[in-house]
């Protein structure tokens, strides 16, 4: 396992890995710093001479498929969960680094040995309609999979007159729709509804979009929404929730939230598009919602918290989707099976 230092690499050497550091920075533009990454990044492959090379987002795809080309790795995978900050910002520094951040990726990723995986259909065209990816090459596997033993429907008696609580969790980015989340709780509660509406994760200094913690704090001090900050078990608090909603206009893969939202039987709410279309079919396991629309999001929590009968029937439908569809052992499946292409003998590795 190789990734930034951090608290993270104790937690996976404590999982039985072995774990290096290299020196990446996610908002670093210093060339000098970026050619030492790669520099570190092909000693590592020198070193430790790995048969494949499995890299996640699209930094690590760029700079691990570049690494492990030059030294020759004999299978190369990258795998992009959501077209991310670079392709999906209308900002300038978005737009000068998307010309680059295509040429990088079409080299890195542009070996007969090489294989894409993509959650969804959009990001799949996207990019290979940007002549970014050898359709060939491209494999399409809906999310990174949720435990559905974990993550299931609670057994708990829920009273009837209790407080309905509602829940986004995300990086605290604007792209995920949390100024609309907080419009909408603001209309939620003029209605008078007996509802809390909880805000799960933490700002995301590494992005240029993150909402301020300043921010938060007063939305929180004005009683709007609920901030729960960063949360370890997200299982455990998916059993006190009633509605996810994620009215997110990032460019998603599949977000982790809405399958585990699913797997745990709750009725979802989030935005026609990409990634989080592929986890709702509107009106059967939740509602999609038009994004940057508060109005809309509200309407749909209304419908969603005064009818908790079809709250009830749209929670049953997500755990059966869930399961057919997001279930991890599917990804893990699918994922050594895109191994097996790049090297045969892997097929001895009993599933």
């Amino acid at each position: 396992m190789v990734s930034p230092s951090g608290p993270y690499g104790k937690r996976l050497e404590a999982e039985g890995f072995r774990w290096i550091a290299v020196p990446m920075a996610r908002r670093s533009l210093n060339p000098l710093r970026e050619l030492w990454l790669l520099w570190r990044l092909i000693r590592v492959y020198q070193t430790e001479k790995p048969d494949i090379a499995h890299h996640f987002t699209i930094k690590c795809v760029v700079y691990g498929g570049l690494a492990a080309r030059l030294v020759g790795v004999r299978g190369i995978v990258g795998a992009v969960a959501g077209m991310g900050f670079v392709f999906a910002s209308k900002k300038t520094l978005a737009r000068v680094l998307r010309p680059l951040v295509r040429v990088l990726m079409r080299i890195a990723l542009g070996g007969r040995k090489c294989r894409l995986i993509l959650q969804n259909s959009d990001d799949r065209d996207a990019l290979i309609s940007g002549g970014i990816a050898n359709p060939n090459h491209v494999r399409l596997i809906p999310g990174s999979g949720v435990n559905t033993t974990r993550f299931a429907p609670s057994t708990k008696v829920k009273e009837a007159n209790r407080t309905r609580k509602v829940l986004l969790a995300a990086r605290l980015l604007w792209e995920k729709g949390i100024a609309e989340y907080v419009e909408a709780a603001k209309q939620i509660k003029r209605d008078g509804l007996k509802v809390e509406l909880l805000l799960a994760g933490e700002p995301d200094d590494g992005n240029p979009n993150s909402v301020k913690a300043e921010q938060v704090a007063a939305w929180r001090d004005e009683r709007i929404i609920t901030p729960l900050g960063h949360i370890d078990d997200m299982a455990d608090l998916l059993r006190e929730i009633d509605v996810m909603v994620l009215p997110s206009f990032y460019r998603e893969g599949v977000p982790r939230s809405l399958i585990e939202a699913a797997a745990a039987g709750l009725p979802i709410i989030t935005t026609d598009t990409p990634g989080c279309r592929d986890v709702v079919e509107d009106g059967v396991n939740g509602y999609l919602v038009p994004v940057r629309d508060s109005n809309a999001l509200a309407d749909a929590l209304r419908k969603v918290l005064e009818a908790p009968a079809l709250a009830a029937r749209m929670g049953a439908a997500g755990r059966v989707k869930a399961l057919t569809e997001f279930d991890e052992r599917l990804v893990f499946d699918r994922t050594v099976d895109v191994y097996r292409e790049l090297l045969p003998e892997f097929g001895q590795i009993a599933r």
